[in-house]
């Protein structure tokens, strides 16, 4: 199921993958350079709804009004606000999501929109070649239980680049040689499939262990 939601920037669309009894939702949007067809999107708009988690693919007003780049942070975070009270209607706890640019959003809205954790795929922790430019204020500040979800070669910030999380702010699991966008070389000691299996896996656990 697929709605056209109105926000202050723009028509968004949110395509539902329904848990058949759902205890949670799921929405999580794109990067800066892709849409909902990412392939972590995809495995776990598959994947998520067997352990009671309605997934909601969101698509920011850029890409549905057939954009190349993505607008300012402000404007992203204005859409993920825009789309909050359609993915809220389930009356379900929320856990916001996103990968990369969409990661920062969710982590920067969390606490404002009262989100029940954050799901940040590819975490961009700087740009790449730029750790001195680091977000992980960001990540730090989201307020609700957090994972990240990052491959090992991201150039966007590898694992070992993560700041030490005080308090457990935030969980860490690595895709091993994984890019930003957890693609695998073909001569890694894991197959392709099994990257996303390991991400799938993760998430499951996680969200299975959320209050």
């Amino acid at each position: 199921m697929t709605e056209v939601v109105e926000t202050d920037a723009g028509p968004a669309r949110v395509t539902w993958h329904p848990a058949e009894k759902p205890r949670l939702v799921l929405a999580v949007s794109h990067g800066a350079g892709g849409g909902i067809e990412a392939r972590d999107l995809r495995v776990l708009a598959a994947a998520l709804p067997a352990h009671g988690v309605s997934v909601a693919l969101v698509e920011q007003p850029w890409r549905v009004a057939g954009k190349k780049l993505a607008p300012a942070p402000k404007t992203l975070d204005a859409g993920w606000r825009g789309i909050w009270p359609a993915v809220a209607a389930p009356g379900l706890p929320v856990v916001s999501g996103g990968r990369s640019a969409g990661a920062r959003v969710a982590c920067r809205t969390a606490t404002e929109l009262g989100a029940h954790a954050v799901l940040a795929l590819s975490f961009p922790l700087h740009p790449p070649g730029k750790p001195e430019k680091s977000r992980a204020d960001e990540l730090l500040g989201a307020g609700v239980p957090t994972l990240v979800v990052q491959g090992g070669n991201d150039p966007f910030g590898r694992p070992e680049e993560f700041p030490e999380a005080p308090g457990k702010t935030y969980e860490l699991l690595e895709v091993p040689y994984g890019d930003h966008g957890f693609a695998v070389p073909k001569r890694a000691a894991i197959t392709q499939e099994r990257a996303l299996e390991l991400i799938t896996e993760g998430v499951a656990e996680w969200v299975g262990s959320l209050g």
